[in-house]
Protein backbone atom coordinates (compact mmCIF):
# COMPACT_ATOMS: atom_id res chain seq x y z
CA UNK A 1 0.00 0.00 0.00
CA UNK A 2 0.89 3.50 -0.56
CA UNK A 3 0.57 6.27 1.90
CA UNK A 4 -0.28 9.73 0.21
CA UNK A 5 1.89 12.03 2.92
CA UNK A 6 1.59 10.91 6.12
CA UNK A 7 0.95 13.30 8.81
CA UNK A 8 2.05 12.70 12.57
CA UNK A 9 -0.33 15.54 14.31
CA UNK A 10 1.93 15.46 17.74
CA UNK A 11 5.31 14.84 17.83
CA UNK A 12 7.90 15.35 20.30
CA UNK A 13 12.14 15.32 18.94
CA UNK A 14 13.55 16.96 22.13
CA UNK A 15 16.93 18.70 20.94
CA UNK A 16 20.65 17.94 20.31
CA UNK A 17 21.69 14.75 20.18
CA UNK A 18 18.63 13.61 20.93
CA UNK A 19 17.08 15.17 17.67
CA UNK A 20 19.40 14.06 15.65
CA UNK A 21 18.64 10.41 16.57
CA UNK A 22 15.62 10.11 16.91
CA UNK A 23 14.01 12.62 14.17
CA UNK A 24 14.98 10.11 11.11
CA UNK A 25 12.53 7.75 12.80
CA UNK A 26 9.95 10.07 11.86
CA UNK A 27 10.90 11.61 8.51
CA UNK A 28 11.28 7.84 6.73
CA UNK A 29 7.79 7.53 7.44
CA UNK A 30 6.00 10.90 7.19
CA UNK A 31 5.93 13.91 5.38
CA UNK A 32 5.10 16.34 8.20
CA UNK A 33 4.69 16.51 12.08
CA UNK A 34 3.37 19.04 14.31
CA UNK A 35 5.97 19.62 16.72
CA UNK A 36 5.79 20.29 20.38
CA UNK A 37 7.00 23.37 21.84
CA UNK A 38 8.44 21.89 25.32
CA UNK A 39 11.60 21.97 25.03
CA UNK A 40 14.04 23.53 27.52
CA UNK A 41 13.61 26.17 27.23
CA UNK A 42 10.35 26.20 25.63
CA UNK A 43 9.11 27.66 22.52
CA UNK A 44 7.45 30.98 23.73
CA UNK A 45 8.50 33.44 20.91
CA UNK A 46 8.64 33.88 16.98
CA UNK A 47 12.56 33.96 17.57
CA UNK A 48 12.39 30.25 19.19
CA UNK A 49 10.06 28.39 16.44
CA UNK A 50 12.66 29.87 13.95
CA UNK A 51 15.95 28.97 15.82
CA UNK A 52 14.09 25.11 16.27
CA UNK A 53 13.12 24.91 12.85
CA UNK A 54 16.74 25.48 11.80
CA UNK A 55 17.60 22.78 14.15
CA UNK A 56 15.42 20.29 12.65
CA UNK A 57 16.28 21.04 8.98
CA UNK A 58 20.08 20.75 10.19
CA UNK A 59 19.36 16.84 10.84
CA UNK A 60 15.87 16.52 8.24
CA UNK A 61 15.99 17.62 4.93
CA UNK A 62 12.99 20.56 3.75
CA UNK A 63 12.44 18.69 0.46
CA UNK A 64 11.35 15.38 2.11
CA UNK A 65 9.35 16.21 5.53
CA UNK A 66 7.76 19.48 6.70
CA UNK A 67 7.99 20.34 10.59
CA UNK A 68 4.22 22.04 11.47
CA UNK A 69 5.41 23.88 14.79
CA UNK A 70 3.76 24.62 17.33
CA UNK A 71 4.58 27.90 20.28
CA UNK A 72 3.78 27.71 23.86
CA UNK A 73 0.50 29.69 24.55
CA UNK A 74 1.01 32.88 26.23
CA UNK A 75 -0.58 35.92 27.00
CA UNK A 76 0.39 37.23 23.10
CA UNK A 77 -0.66 40.91 21.82
CA UNK A 78 -2.25 40.53 18.47
CA UNK A 79 0.91 41.89 16.76
CA UNK A 80 3.01 39.07 18.38
CA UNK A 81 0.10 36.36 16.65
CA UNK A 82 0.60 38.41 13.41
CA UNK A 83 4.18 37.91 13.09
CA UNK A 84 3.55 34.48 14.01
CA UNK A 85 1.13 33.01 12.01
CA UNK A 86 3.31 32.52 9.10
CA UNK A 87 5.34 30.37 10.72
CA UNK A 88 3.42 28.31 12.90
CA UNK A 89 0.54 25.64 12.71
CA UNK A 90 -0.41 26.25 16.18
CA UNK A 91 -0.38 27.06 19.78
CA UNK A 92 -0.02 25.06 22.22
CA UNK A 93 -1.96 24.64 25.77
CA UNK A 94 -0.33 22.91 29.08
CA UNK A 95 -1.46 23.03 32.25
CA UNK A 96 1.08 24.45 34.44
CA UNK A 97 3.13 21.26 35.55
CA UNK A 98 0.73 18.53 34.00
CA UNK A 99 3.46 16.64 32.35
CA UNK A 100 7.22 16.93 30.74
CA UNK A 101 8.73 20.20 30.67
CA UNK A 102 5.35 22.12 31.28
CA UNK A 103 6.05 24.47 34.06
CA UNK A 104 5.62 27.92 32.16
CA UNK A 105 2.30 26.41 31.16
CA UNK A 106 -1.21 28.17 32.02
CA UNK A 107 -2.54 28.07 35.40
CA UNK A 108 -6.17 29.85 33.89
CA UNK A 109 -7.25 29.30 31.10
CA UNK A 110 -9.59 32.18 31.93
CA UNK A 111 -7.02 34.32 31.74
CA UNK A 112 -5.84 33.86 28.03
CA UNK A 113 -9.44 34.49 26.95
CA UNK A 114 -8.34 37.54 24.62
CA UNK A 115 -5.22 35.25 23.68
CA UNK A 116 -7.72 32.86 22.22
CA UNK A 117 -10.50 35.55 20.74
CA UNK A 118 -7.50 36.13 18.91
CA UNK A 119 -6.12 32.66 17.35
CA UNK A 120 -10.01 32.16 15.87
CA UNK A 121 -9.59 35.94 14.06
CA UNK A 122 -6.33 35.00 12.78
CA UNK A 123 -7.81 30.75 12.11
CA UNK A 124 -4.99 29.55 14.01
CA UNK A 125 -5.72 26.07 16.11
CA UNK A 126 -5.34 25.73 19.72
CA UNK A 127 -3.62 22.42 20.78
CA UNK A 128 -4.76 21.26 24.52
CA UNK A 129 -2.98 18.56 26.77
CA UNK A 130 -6.66 17.97 28.43
CA UNK A 131 -5.54 17.02 32.29
CA UNK A 132 -6.82 18.72 35.62
CA UNK A 133 -4.19 17.80 38.90
CA UNK A 134 -6.64 14.87 39.70
CA UNK A 135 -6.71 10.93 40.22
CA UNK A 136 -4.19 9.62 37.51
CA UNK A 137 -7.42 7.78 35.81
CA UNK A 138 -9.59 10.79 36.00
CA UNK A 139 -7.87 13.23 35.10
CA UNK A 140 -8.71 13.51 31.48
CA UNK A 141 -12.25 12.81 32.09
CA UNK A 142 -12.63 15.49 34.50
CA UNK A 143 -10.82 17.91 31.53
CA UNK A 144 -13.99 16.84 29.10
CA UNK A 145 -16.10 19.82 30.97
CA UNK A 146 -13.41 22.21 30.14
CA UNK A 147 -13.03 21.37 26.46
CA UNK A 148 -17.50 21.46 25.86
CA UNK A 149 -16.82 25.17 27.80
CA UNK A 150 -14.26 25.75 25.20
CA UNK A 151 -15.89 24.90 22.03
CA UNK A 152 -18.79 26.47 23.01
CA UNK A 153 -17.26 29.97 24.05
CA UNK A 154 -15.12 30.23 20.98
CA UNK A 155 -17.40 28.54 18.55
CA UNK A 156 -14.75 29.83 15.51
CA UNK A 157 -11.73 28.18 17.47
CA UNK A 158 -10.64 24.78 16.16
CA UNK A 159 -9.23 22.83 19.06
CA UNK A 160 -7.94 19.97 19.04
CA UNK A 161 -8.24 17.49 22.10
CA UNK A 162 -4.57 15.73 22.15
CA UNK A 163 -3.72 12.21 22.67
CA UNK A 164 -7.34 11.32 23.74
CA UNK A 165 -7.24 8.34 26.07
CA UNK A 166 -10.83 7.62 27.38
CA UNK A 167 -14.26 6.65 26.29
CA UNK A 168 -15.90 9.72 27.42
CA UNK A 169 -13.40 11.94 25.17
CA UNK A 170 -13.98 9.23 21.84
CA UNK A 171 -17.45 10.73 22.63
CA UNK A 172 -17.11 14.54 22.52
CA UNK A 173 -14.38 13.97 19.57
CA UNK A 174 -17.83 13.92 17.42
CA UNK A 175 -19.85 16.26 19.11
CA UNK A 176 -18.49 19.06 17.70
CA UNK A 177 -17.35 20.56 14.86
CA UNK A 178 -14.82 22.92 16.14
CA UNK A 179 -13.30 19.99 18.51
CA UNK A 180 -10.91 17.67 17.05
CA UNK A 181 -9.07 14.71 18.16
CA UNK A 182 -5.68 13.10 17.57
CA UNK A 183 -5.11 9.16 19.47
CA UNK A 184 -2.00 7.71 19.62
CA UNK A 185 -0.35 4.78 18.87
CA UNK A 186 -0.41 3.66 22.60
CA UNK A 187 -3.26 4.58 23.87
CA UNK A 188 -4.79 2.69 20.57
CA UNK A 189 -3.55 -0.42 21.44
CA UNK A 190 -2.33 -0.69 25.12
CA UNK A 191 -4.40 -0.68 29.10
CA UNK A 192 -3.69 -0.40 32.23
CA UNK A 193 -2.37 -4.00 32.24
CA UNK A 194 0.08 -4.07 29.97
CA UNK A 195 1.77 -1.09 32.02
CA UNK A 196 1.45 -2.72 35.76
CA UNK A 197 -0.78 -5.88 35.49
CA UNK A 198 2.22 -7.87 35.65
CA UNK A 199 5.87 -6.23 36.25
CA UNK A 200 5.47 -3.06 36.04
CA UNK A 201 7.14 -1.57 31.91
CA UNK A 202 8.59 1.70 32.49
CA UNK A 203 8.45 1.97 28.50
CA UNK A 204 4.43 2.16 28.50
CA UNK A 205 4.67 5.17 30.88
CA UNK A 206 2.79 8.17 29.61
CA UNK A 207 0.80 11.53 30.39
CA UNK A 208 -1.87 10.56 29.91
CA UNK A 209 -1.23 7.32 30.91
CA UNK A 210 -2.56 4.63 29.16
CA UNK A 211 -6.20 3.48 30.51
CA UNK A 212 -8.83 0.26 31.00
CA UNK A 213 -10.01 -1.88 27.84
CA UNK A 214 -13.00 -0.34 27.73
CA UNK A 215 -11.14 2.91 26.97
CA UNK A 216 -9.20 1.31 24.45
CA UNK A 217 -11.85 -0.20 22.83
CA UNK A 218 -14.13 3.16 22.40
CA UNK A 219 -10.72 4.58 20.68
CA UNK A 220 -10.57 1.66 18.57
CA UNK A 221 -14.01 2.02 17.46
CA UNK A 222 -13.33 5.72 16.69
CA UNK A 223 -10.11 5.60 14.65
CA UNK A 224 -11.62 2.69 12.47
CA UNK A 225 -15.00 4.76 12.00
CA UNK A 226 -12.68 7.08 9.96
CA UNK A 227 -14.55 10.45 11.50
CA UNK A 228 -13.27 13.54 9.94
CA UNK A 229 -12.49 15.19 13.31
CA UNK A 230 -10.07 12.38 14.42
CA UNK A 231 -6.64 12.01 13.75
CA UNK A 232 -3.27 10.27 14.60
CA UNK A 233 -0.87 11.76 16.47
CA UNK A 234 1.91 9.78 18.07
CA UNK A 235 3.14 11.99 21.33
CA UNK A 236 6.35 9.87 20.06
CA UNK A 237 8.25 11.39 23.63
CA UNK A 238 11.68 9.74 23.93
CA UNK A 239 13.65 9.75 26.94
CA UNK A 240 17.00 8.02 27.45
CA UNK A 241 16.86 4.67 29.29
CA UNK A 242 18.63 5.86 32.82
CA UNK A 243 15.57 8.36 32.90
CA UNK A 244 12.59 6.13 32.17
CA UNK A 245 13.81 3.74 34.82
CA UNK A 246 13.90 7.34 37.10
CA UNK A 247 9.93 7.87 36.24
CA UNK A 248 10.42 9.63 33.06
CA UNK A 249 6.77 9.96 31.07
CA UNK A 250 6.54 9.17 27.83
CA UNK A 251 6.50 6.16 25.08
CA UNK A 252 8.49 6.67 22.04
CA UNK A 253 7.01 4.96 19.21
CA UNK A 254 8.04 6.58 16.24
CA UNK A 255 10.27 3.69 14.68
CA UNK A 256 6.96 1.19 14.74
CA UNK A 257 3.78 2.88 13.85
CA UNK A 258 2.95 2.78 10.24
CA UNK A 259 3.93 -0.87 10.47
CA UNK A 260 2.04 -1.36 13.82
CA UNK A 261 -0.92 0.91 12.29
CA UNK A 262 -0.93 -1.35 8.99
CA UNK A 263 -1.78 -4.34 11.09
CA UNK A 264 -4.63 -2.48 13.38
CA UNK A 265 -6.36 -1.66 10.25
CA UNK A 266 -6.14 -4.65 8.61
CA UNK A 267 -6.83 -4.10 4.89
CA UNK A 268 -9.20 -1.35 5.58
CA UNK A 269 -6.83 1.24 3.35
CA UNK A 270 -9.40 3.64 2.94
CA UNK A 271 -9.93 4.26 6.81
CA UNK A 272 -5.99 3.84 6.87
CA UNK A 273 -5.21 6.82 5.02
CA UNK A 274 -7.80 9.19 6.39
CA UNK A 275 -6.64 8.79 9.51
CA UNK A 276 -2.51 9.17 8.70
CA UNK A 277 -3.38 11.71 6.10
CA UNK A 278 -6.61 12.83 4.83
CA UNK A 279 -8.10 14.28 7.98
CA UNK A 280 -5.14 16.55 8.75
CA UNK A 281 -5.27 18.01 5.40
CA UNK A 282 -8.69 18.65 5.02
CA UNK A 283 -9.36 19.78 8.67
CA UNK A 284 -6.43 22.39 8.16
CA UNK A 285 -5.78 22.88 4.48
CA UNK A 286 -2.19 21.60 5.54
CA UNK A 287 0.36 22.43 2.97
CA UNK A 288 3.42 19.96 3.16
CA UNK A 289 5.30 17.74 0.85
CA UNK A 290 4.58 15.85 -1.54
CA UNK A 291 6.00 12.31 -0.01
CA UNK A 292 4.32 8.87 -1.03
CA UNK A 293 5.38 6.19 1.81
CA UNK A 294 5.01 2.54 0.68
CA UNK A 295 4.37 -0.17 3.31
CA UNK A 296 4.96 -4.19 2.17
CA UNK A 297 3.62 -7.19 3.41
CA UNK A 298 7.02 -8.40 4.88
CA UNK A 299 8.12 -9.51 8.09
CA UNK A 300 9.81 -7.10 10.10
CA UNK A 301 11.17 -6.66 13.72
CA UNK A 302 11.41 -3.45 15.26
CA UNK A 303 14.82 -2.01 16.81
CA UNK A 304 15.34 -3.02 20.76
CA UNK A 305 17.15 0.52 21.11
CA UNK A 306 17.50 3.61 19.07
CA UNK A 307 20.29 5.51 20.63
CA UNK A 308 19.79 5.39 24.33
CA UNK A 309 15.92 5.05 23.85
CA UNK A 310 13.79 1.91 24.15
CA UNK A 311 11.06 2.22 21.28
CA UNK A 312 7.52 0.78 22.02
CA UNK A 313 7.26 -2.90 21.05
CA UNK A 314 11.15 -3.04 21.16
CA UNK A 315 11.92 -6.45 19.45
CA UNK A 316 8.34 -7.41 18.22
CA UNK A 317 8.55 -8.67 14.87
CA UNK A 318 5.73 -7.15 12.42
CA UNK A 319 3.69 -8.85 9.38
CA UNK A 320 4.52 -5.19 7.82
CA UNK A 321 7.71 -3.18 7.07
CA UNK A 322 7.67 0.59 5.72
CA UNK A 323 10.02 0.23 1.89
Amino acid sequence: MIINQPIDMHLHIRQGDMLKKVLPQTTKQFAAAVIMPNTIPPITSLEGVLNYKKEIFQTADENEFTPLMDVFLQDFTEEEIKALKPHIFGMKFYPDGITTNSDSGISSIESIYPTLELLAKYNIPLSIHGETNGSMLEREREFAATYEKLANNFPNLTIIMEHISTKELAELATKYDNLKATITLHHLLLTLDDLCGGALNVHYFCKPTVKLASDRDALQELAKSGHKNVMFGSDSAPHPLKNKYKGAAGIFSAPVILPALAEFFDGDFETFEKFISKNAIENFNLQVVNKQVEIVEEEWTAPRMVGEVVPMFAGKRFSFKVK
